[in-house]
Order: structure tokens, then sequence, then C-alpha cells
């Protein structure tokens, strides 16, 4: 009947999917990697050579960051981020088919989106809270206990039974709202906002074309990225609203105006499409679209197949700032051992020390004696705080953290950093590429090279 034609008129017709699940493998009954040995290798060495050190000089006050066993063997995190209403949700909504389904996340144009929202795998499905979540040891989220009670009723968790779930967790975050005060949100949101940003394997950074005005919070935002930005996918939403002609102008305004927040020389990759399940409009590139949405997901794919590599290498991150740290906090106890005479009034001696480092060349001398890189160095105004909360004379020097069993604890994360974790990577099939991890790049080794000699 015409009634009926009408309605179906309304109802937009729904994009082909077939792609998704052969880019995502969907189909595919391969066995999972066994990656049980490789996890139970790695949390050894974690424990053995890594911790002793980063709870001898308190690292996770500096960082805010302890890492877990649920941490070490979780899947890899796929973290979205952006202004409130550029369609992160719908996004979610689409790579994983929940459309009209019960599991559907909200969407719609105001502010949805309060909840820290983790969608993982589950038999079947299920919402939990945060405060569950957060209880559950064995899950890798108990650590999000210290942001409060106010944040815990922020987080939800949702079990969907998908088999992409079962490679990956996604992360749906609240919008940032530009004119929003953190104080009105309750809880410190951008600090949980670094605690997710600290774990994620790939950060989406979704954008609306009409929504690109860059205020202090996404300011903010990319600036708790730095040093992530091998991570971070730009995503330009909602490209078939626009004409082409005004799709390039949004484009170039886009990367105006991120341009001074990600100061890299390699610009982060930007995919234009639109990651919902319509059809694209009429008269634009569909078969751009359809190009930029394939390459995004072999990019997922290609996180989820490296898992294990990624694993290590955070790992292998977080052992040398680890080692860093107790190379600063060594040298300031030694510092202040030779500063303090018979007379000397120690709190003196040391807030001198701690409110000019640089007067005694304390990172300097790091730079000089170890083969530190300077942008690996951390923050000299961390380590005022760090202080104020943890007195100098509460800590070892490195020299005296020997034992005639354990050995030397700055020779064991060494020994992790420059061997253990890299032969870990080639047992999984990296070994074709052994200069990832070599210490060329990462300065882990003791003698500065010369870069002037010719090989």
């Amino acid at each position: 009947s015409p009634l009926e034609e009408v309605e179906d008129a309304s109802e937009p017709t729904k994009r082909d999917r077939s792609h998704l699940e052969s880019t995502l493998k969907l189909n595919e009954d391969k066995p999972a990697d066994d990656v049980s040995g490789v996890l139970q290798r790695l949390r050894k060495i974690y424990h053995s050579s890594i911790k002793p050190l980063e709870h001898s000089y308190r690292y996770n006050e500096l960082r805010q960051h302890e890492i877990t066993d649920g941490e070490i063997t979780s899947k890899p995190m796929v973290l979205f981020l952006g202004p409130w209403s550029v369609g992160k949700s719908s996004m979610i909504n689409y790579l994983l088919g929940l459309d009209n389904t019960p599991y559907q996340l909200y969407t719609g144009a105001e502010p949805t989106t309060s909840e820290f929202t983790v969608i993982m795998h589950g038999p079947k499905l299920k919402t939990i809270e945060g405060i569950v979540m957060a209880a559950d040891s064995a899950r890798s989220f108990s650590p999000l206990e210290k942001f409060g009670q106010n944040f815990l009723e922020k987080l939800i968790g949702i079990e969907v039974p998908h088999k992409l779930l079962e490679r990956v967790t996604f992360v749906d975050t609240p919008g940032i709202i530009e004119n929003r005060k953190q104080q009105e949100r309750g809880y410190p949101f951008n600090d949980v906002c670094q605690w997710f940003i600290d774990r994620a394997d790939l950060i989406f950074v979704v954008f609306d074309p009409t929504k690109l005005d860059v205020g202090l919070e996404l300011e903010m935002l990319f600036r708790q990225l730095k040093g992530r930005e091998s991570q971070i996918r730009i995503i330009l939403n909602k490209a078939d609203s626009l004409a082409t002609q005004e799709l390039m102008r949004v484009y170039g305004a886009l990367f105006w105006s991120l341009a001074p927040l990600i100061n890299v020389t390699e610009p982060p990759r930007v995919y234009v499409s639109s990651f919902w399940p319509h059809e694209y409009h009429p008269d634009t590139h569909k078969d751009l679209f359809l190009k930029e949405e394939i390459s995004l997901l072999e990019d997922l794919n290609q996180v989820i197949e490296n898992r294990m590599e990624n694993k290590i290498a955070f790992i292998r991150q977080h052992a040398i700032r680890v080692r860093i740290h107790a190379l600063l906090v060594d040298r300031y106890l030694q510092t202040y051992k030779d500063k303090m005479t018979f007379f000397s009034d120690g709190e003196l001696v040391f807030r001198d020390i701690v409110e000019d480092p640089d007067k005694f060349f304390i990172f300097k001398s790091i730079l000089a004696k170890t083969n530190v890189s300077k942008f690996d160095l951390p923050n000299r105004e961390a380590y005022k705080d760090f202080f104020g909360i943890n007195p100098i004379t509460s800590f070892k020097l490195l020299s005296q953290q020997c034992s005639y069993m354990g050995g030397c604890f700055l020779e064991k994360i060494e020994k992790a950093i420059t061997r253990e974790l890299p032969d870990l990577l080639g047992s999984i099939g990296l070994g074709k590429k052994p200069n990832v991890l070599s210490c060329d790049v990462t300065g882990c080794g003791e003698t500065p090279k010369n870069r002037y000699k010719k090989p």
C-alpha cells in the first residue's frame, strides 16, 4: 500500500556491513594465540626486576601508575575521546552492530554520555556498576578506586557477547564540554582521562565537522596525550554531511587548529568518513569514505594482532621511566648527603636542592652520565610535590640497594630493559626486527654514542 511505501522511505537504508566482518576477521574461527606462556614470563620479569625498584623509590606517587597483574593480562583497549555529540557512541554501536538492539549505547544531539562506559566481552548482556568493577581485582580496573566514590558512580561496564570484544575492549568517554569547569563534574575528569590514556593501545579522537572550536578543555586533553602520539588517530566523523569543497575546508581547518597541540614531525593519521549504519548521503565521496573506514578497521586489527608486542613494549617503557626516576632520586639523595655538614639544617639544605635542582646539576648529570634522553626526563615541578610527601631521608642510595642473593636493583632493571624484554619480544616472532627495542633508540645503554664517528 502507498502508506507502507511512505514508511519505508522515511526509514534510512542501512549500509552493507560485509567489509566490517571481513576486515576484522569476525567470521574466522582461528584458534586464539597461546599467549599465556609469554604473559607468565612477562609477569615474572615485572615482579622480579622492575617492581622492587618501583616500590623502593615510590614511583607510583610520582606517576600514579602501578601496574596490576590484571593490567598485564588485559585485552587491548581502544579509547574514544572528543567533544560532546561528535558520534563516539554511535561509532561504537556501528562497529559492534548494536543499533536497534537492547545493547546499544545512548546517542543524541545533546550531551548523552555522562559516564565512562567500558564495553567488554561477556557470555550474555549485562551491566556492571563501577563500584563492582573496581572491587574485582581480576579486572584491570581496580586502580580506579582511588578517584573516589563520585567517580565510580560515573563508571559503568557493559558485557556484550560479540566476537570483536573477545579480542579488544572499548571505552566510551563523556564528551568534552568547553565551558564546563572540572569541579562541576564532581570528580577529577582530567586525571581519570589520563589513567585511561596511559593504558590505551589505540586512541580515537573524534571530531564533528560543525564543531571544530578547540577550547581549553580540548587543549588540556592534547597536553595529556603527549608521548602517546603513535596511538592517536584523529577521526573527522559525519563527513558525508558536507559537500566536497566544504569538507576540504574543514579538513584544513582541523589540521590548522590541531597543529600547535600536536608538535610531532609526523602528523597523526586522520580518517575522514561517517561511522554509523546508514547509507552515505547521495552525491558524496562514498568510495573515499569506505576506503577510509576499511583503513581504520585495518588499524584496529593491527592493534589486536600486535597485542603481545605492545604489552611488552609498554612494560619496557614503564621500566625505563622507573629507572630514570630511581636515578633522579638517587642523585637528589647523593647531593643532599654531599651538602650536609655537622651543623647544617637538613630541611633547609634539602629545600634549596628541591627549589633549584639545576643549581646542583641534578638533571644535567643524569643526562651526561646515563644516556637518558632529555625528552624522557620528568618535570622538575613534579619532584617538588613528590618530596613534599616523601622526605628524602626515607630513601636509600642505589648503591645500597643490593643483596648477596638478589643482586642489585639497578642492574636487574637494566638487564630487563636491555636483554630480557627484547628477548621475550624476539620469542614471539619479532626477531626479524631486533632494532625495535635496541638501546640506540631508547638510550638505555650506559655509554653515550659518538654520532659523528663514521662506522
